[in-house]
């Protein structure tokens, strides 16, 4: 090698360790066998976790970013290791999260000649990242990390790819690292617009009925101190969408509650009531909306988000602010009038009991004998105090865990929001933990989901991962079986599932676990699953039928939620 010349692969980890990138999550193969050859010298810096799948390692890479703050990080081989990292690189698409996946590729002669393990993985992932890259020279290695790890943090986050041929690692090249500042035509953090500011402002202080709905922008850009500061000059009733949850905190007297089809029924219904509707960081999702025909129509909206593509994509914005969440906010603030909405915040606190009356009160406190997802979670919450990172899958387990849980503390709910990807809580959750090592970590999942990735058990034993694993088991794929008994005349197509002994599972692991089927034995139970040291599963089995209401049917709108 020549003087001061490194090789590509080398490069990858200078690049890497100069981005301050501490953990890695991958799976080794072929064609990228030069980048784990120079990682095998980073062992005292770098923290790499072989996972059991690479699905496993982008989800756990979403997991570490998202409860981190940080550019989560993962590795896989070309061919079938870098495809099966597409379910999760759209995940992290439409979750704004934003990390950085390395694959390797064939030598780039070989490319186009399908050669073994060639996948066009440029081509496959361009519609699910940000942004992606094929190196094919040792001396581009440093630029396109640099630009990838810009790329992947700034403005709206989101993934993005960087397939390096195998040539290019084993290259030489003189290594010289530097940040990459600015693009052209790309502008992360666009310039508030004054006069729709000062628009913004006039409608919230003539509103009689202002309503604020918080998503995950306001997380994402750090803003949580700023929201506070503004929610509580302004006096406007808040809700958040499922992955803004933990924005704000839960007891904050403004919080009225939780958006979407299986949301809390006062912040729905009276989206149709309000006369200025104030969107920060959320991109009203179909799942918040309900039929849009139907939505907020009497309602002046005032839309502020840093995705420029969102607005008046959805919902018809009076006033559009392109804009940083934490950069917005106080501006906004200093234009608008100290005010006292306890009238209208009441209006929400009546159906809120109307609900507490019809569902929360029976789902908490059930006089069935079999336990319910409710019960558990509620109890969950009030023993953690809602401040512990809550990783959850998705179906019927996911809703109530969203509706139940009272988060207290910011970056401690993390979901599959956009994409609702089973499978996603397990890896994620070690990826969390990791991200967030001082916090606890609870992966709340249902039986269905829980087998796509059981796999990863392996990544938690072998790298002694402090994961409590709470599955909620009801012996059916929960959601779906919801949606057969009310509109499909009850006919259960392939929706009860058979499933294996978790606990001896988890034992083949050498995880401790609890089976439970007893409401006397529940309490107990997670008082074990918490206070053990190391990783830990508890099995809760639930009621087969239960359901999960309020539920916005489809082509309903918002105010036509059903609490039965």
């Amino acid at each position: 090698m020549k003087n001061n010349c490194i090789s590509g692969a080398e490069a990858v980890m200078k690049s890497l360790t100069q981005e301050g990138v501490d953990t890695i999550f991958g799976y080794p193969g072929g064609a990228i066998m030069p980048i784990y050859d120079a990682l095998y010298s980073y062992r005292d810096q770098v923290n790499h976790l072989l996972v059991r799948h690479e699905q496993g390692a982008i989800h756990a890479a979403q997991g570490y970013a998202r409860s981190s703050g940080k550019v989560g990080v993962c590795f896989a081989t070309s061919g079938p290791g870098a495809t099966n990292l597409i379910t999760g690189l759209a995940d992290a698409m439409i979750d704004s999260t934003p990390v950085v996946c390395i694959t390797g590729q064939v030598a780039s002669h070989l490319l186009g000649t399908d050669a073994f393990q060639e996948t066009d993985v440029i081509g496959i992932s361009m519609p699910v990242t940000k942004w992606n890259i094929q190196v094919t020279r040792a001396e581009d290695v440093p630029g396109a990390i640099t630009k990838a790890f810009y790329i992947a943090r700034s403005g709206r986050p989101g993934p993005v790819l960087v397939d390096i041929t195998k040539d290019a690692q084993f290259g030489e090249t003189a290594f010289e690292y530097r940040p990459f500042l600015k693009m052209r035509s790309y502008s992360p953090v666009p310039k508030v617009d004054v006069a729709a500011l000062n628009a913004a402002a006039e409608l919230i202080n003539s509103a009689q009925r202002p309503y604020l709905l918080v998503g995950q922008g306001v997380l994402l850009s750090n803003a949580e101190r700023e929201l506070l500061d503004f929610v509580n000059h302004t006096g406007i009733p808040v809700a958040s969408t499922l992955l803004g949850l933990g924005a704000l905190p839960a007891n904050h007297p403004q919080y009225v509650g939780y958006l979407g089809m299986h949301g809390n029924y006062a912040p729905n219904v009276l989206t149709n009531e309000c006369d200025v509707l104030i969107a920060v960081g959320m991109r009203f999702d179909d799942r918040v909306t309900g039929n849009v025909s139907k939505y907020a129509k009497q309602a002046k909206v005032i839309h502020i988000d840093i995705d420029p593509s969102e607005i008046n994509k959805i919902i018809p914005a009076s006033v559009g602010l392109v804009a940083d969440a934490k950069e917005l906010l106080p501006q906004l603030k200093g234009k608008c009038q100290q005010r006292n909405h306890s009238e209208w915040i009441e209006e929400f606190h009546k159906l809120d009991k109307l609900e507490h009356e019809q569902v929360i009160d029976g789902a908490i406190n059930p006089s069935s004998n079999e336990l319910r997802m409710a019960e558990v979670i509620h109890m969950l919450s009030e023993k953690t105090k809602g401040d512990v990172v809550v990783v959850t899958d998705v179906g019927q387990h996911q809703m109530i865990t969203s509706r139940y849980f009272k988060y207290e503390v910011s970056r401690t709910n993390i979901t599959s929001g956009g994409l609702g990807t089973m499978g996603f809580a397990l890896p994620a959750a070690i990826g969390a933990k990791l991200g967030n090592p001082k916090k606890t970590v609870v992966a709340v999942i249902g039986d269905g989901g829980f087998q796509m990735t059981v796999q990863e058990l392996g990544t938690i034993m072998q790298f002694n991962v402090d994961v409590k694993i709470l599955i909620l088991n009801n012996n059916f794929l929960g959601m779906v079986r919801q949606w057969q008994e009310l509109f499909f005349e009850e006919r259960y197509s392939f929706t009860d599932i058979q499933n294996p002994d978790f606990v001896k599972i988890a034992e083949g692991y050498r995880i401790e676990s609890t089976k439970i089927e007893e409401r006397d034995d529940l309490s107990s139970a997670l008082d074990k699953m918490l206070n053990s040291h190391g990783a830990y599963l508890l099995e809760v089995v639930v009621g087969k039928q239960e359901n999960v209401f309020p539920m916005m049917e489809t082509g309903a709108g918002v105010n036509e939620i059903r609490l039965n």
